[in-house]
């Protein structure tokens, strides 16, 4: 016996000292260890997405790593990463994942009894869905909650959402509102309706499988509750079968340990040292020390109810010879300490990304505000560009007036002259039919003079009474045609206004008025592709012998004339972007006289 007192002892003293090393790999049994393979893939992708700084892969693998902690039952952490998912889709515009996350927080807070929170995201879950199910399902949530003390009405709502997620095709939220209809009976201490909710709930807890595991271990307890050991022992065995199928090596050891105390409510002596030695067979082979210990210790226990030293000392003996190995092959330590650099890694990648995020909006406002004042700055220059440019072409449109005008004189005084004239030979006729033309062609022209642009028969008139005009002065001189195209419609196409009157008056004044005898002048109008052109001929002295005949003045006249006539010319092409232009040809011998032809573009509205 003392030899037993010692041996006891040692173990205590060996499972004291590595107690506390276990359990800061595992700090509740429930969790098997301290970071399941899944969470570790799901922290592991995280880490990668945080290092690429892919803002929907941080998104997408903060929601799967709380959907993994939220199927181990770490609520906390899992709401935690689920408002980190939420927040950055929200930043990224992507709202359509909002009610999906919504839900999915609101589920967590509430598997942590915070209800006025999660009733608040299954309310905003069910205002941000799109899909009229989506809305009534999260609605029936928010008024479930509110109805928190009518378990009638709990399972009302929680009846209408496993119809509606059952034609949706969701298996997992169909077991998951099993399950919360058998909390709701339990609370009402109704077993029965519990253990068959618990049951419904079964052929849908496929996703993930770890949750059948957990319906399996509830609908187990329910039975013992309930002293129905062999229903716990079946549902236990069904559970073990899933375990194995799964190879969940760590839900097997819990599960047979616990198949132990069933069978020791039911004094099955020879199964519960069966499961147990199974437990710790499985726990020690695989090196799960905390596991390989508690199984050991309730294999002790039973054996020391029972009195049987002699098979107690033989399980120590088996503990003492397999714990090197045992400890040596426990990775549960290596593993914690590699999740929890995992852990520290994300937390410092997190800060670095708050921080670039941050330098990002600096410099995004800034690159707004430069922006925006470059904006301001263009659209200044271009407001200042405009003014000048309007600016110039009234400028434009002012000299151009000035240079329609400057004809008006030139021409009044060669008028008055002629009427001077005859009035002096005592022509009174001639004079009174001259001022009566001279009248009507300068009521028209004074009229026209603030216009660019007439009709071609506007155009015609003027230049035909100006014509009958000169001949009357000069008759003996002279005798004139003019002649249109057929094609050209008088009415609608449109010229610009006394162009052609200083082309004319020179051929008459500078050409036809020097020639002995009496010469030809016309004027003849005609379609020329897309333009119109007109050509003035005349067949008097000709240029180079008028240049020789004339005075100094004369000549300065002649000069402001034509250049008159072109600088016209050039602020209409510029006003209006049009291509005018003439050119004055001198005929060559035997012939005399000018041939000026003026390209004016086809023009129906100015």
């Amino acid at each position: 016996m003392n030899t037993m007192r010692r041996l006891n002892a040692l173990i205590l003293l060996y499972l004291m000292f590595l107690s506390p090393l276990v359990l800061i790999a595992q700090p509740h049994e429930q969790d098997k260890e301290d970071a399941p393979a899944e969470i570790k893939k799901a922290a592991t992708d995280l880490e990668k997405s945080l290092i690429e700084n892919d803002d929907y892969k941080i998104a997408g693998n903060y929601e799967q790593l709380a959907k993994e902690q939220m199927d181990k039952g770490d609520f906390g952490k899992a709401e935690e990463n689920l408002y980190k998912a939420i927040e950055i889709y929200t930043n990224a515009k992507a709202l359509k994942n909002r009610p999906r996350l919504l839900r999915n927080i609101a589920k967590a807070q509430e598997a942590q009894r915070k209800l006025k929170a999660a009733a608040r995201n299954y309310k905003a879950a069910s205002d941000e869905a799109s899909e009229k199910a989506i809305k009534i399902i999260n609605a029936n949530d928010y008024a479930r909650l509110q109805n928190e003390d009518n378990a009638e009405a709990e399972s009302k709502y929680l009846e209408e959402n496993i119809a509606l997620l059952k034609k949706m095709g969701k298996k997992g939220e169909v077991a998951d509102t099993y399950i919360q209809e058998a909390l709701i009976k339990l609370k009402q201490e109704d077993t029965v309706a519990a253990l068959e909710n618990y049951s419904l709930a079964l052929p849908y807890a496929v996703d993930p499988p770890l949750k059948a595991i957990k319906i399996y271990t509830e609908i187990a307890k329910l039975h013992v509750a309930r002293k129905e050991y062999a229903e716990g022992v079946s549902a236990m065995n069904n559970l073990l079968d899933l375990a194995r199928k799964l190879k969940d090596l760590d839900a097997e050891i819990i599960q047979l340990r616990y198949l132990a105390t069933i069978y020791f409510l039911m004094e099955d002596w020879e199964n519960v040292v069966k499961s147990l030695e199974e437990s710790y067979k499985l726990a020690a082979a695989a090196g799960k020390t905390f596991e390989a210990k508690e199984s050991l210790l309730q294999l002790a226990e039973y054996y020391k109810n029972i009195g049987d030293d002699k098979a107690g000392l033989a399980v120590y003996e088996e503990f003492l010879k397999n714990l090197d190995r045992i400890i040596l092959s426990d990775n549960s330590l290596t593993d914690a300490k590699t999740f929890r650099v995992t852990e520290e890694r994300i937390r410092r990648l997190e800060s670095e990304k708050t921080l670039k995020d941050e330098l990002i909006d600096k410099k995004n406002t800034f690159n707004y505000l430069l922006l925006g004042f470059l904006a301001v700055l263009i659209l200044m220059m271009v407001s200042i560009v405009k003014a000048l440019y309007a600016i110039k072409n009234k400028n434009k449109e002012i000299a151009l007036q000035s240079l329609r005008r400057e004809m008006n004189p030139h021409f009044l005084f060669n008028s008055l002259n002629s009427v001077n004239q005859f009035i002096a030979q005592n022509n009174e006729l001639q004079a009174n039919k001259y001022l009566t033309s001279y009248s009507g062609l300068m009521r028209n022209t004074m009229e026209n003079s603030n216009k660019d642009f007439v009709t071609l028969g506007n155009e015609i008139e003027n230049l035909t009474q100006y014509l009958e005009l000169e001949h009357l002065r000069f008759k003996d001189k002279f005798d004139f045609e003019i002649l249109v195209d057929d094609e050209l419609d008088r009415e609608t196409l449109w010229v610009p206004n006394m162009m052609l009157q200083p082309h004319l008056e020179n051929a008459i004044w500078h050409g036809l008025r020097y020639k002995e005898g009496k010469g030809i002048l016309k004027l003849s109008f005609k379609p020329d592709g897309k333009n119109m052109l007109v050509t003035i001929d005349d067949d008097g002295i000709g240029p180079t012998k008028s240049q020789q005949l004339k005075t100094h003045n004369q000549k300065a006249h002649e000069s402001r004339g034509l250049t008159n006539t072109r600088e016209r010319m050039t602020l209409i092409n510029e006003l209006y972007k049009k291509n005018i232009d003439f050119t004055v040809t001198e005929k060559t011998e035997p012939e005399t006289g000018t041939i000026v032809r003026v390209t004016f573009p086809i023009i129906h509205k100015p």
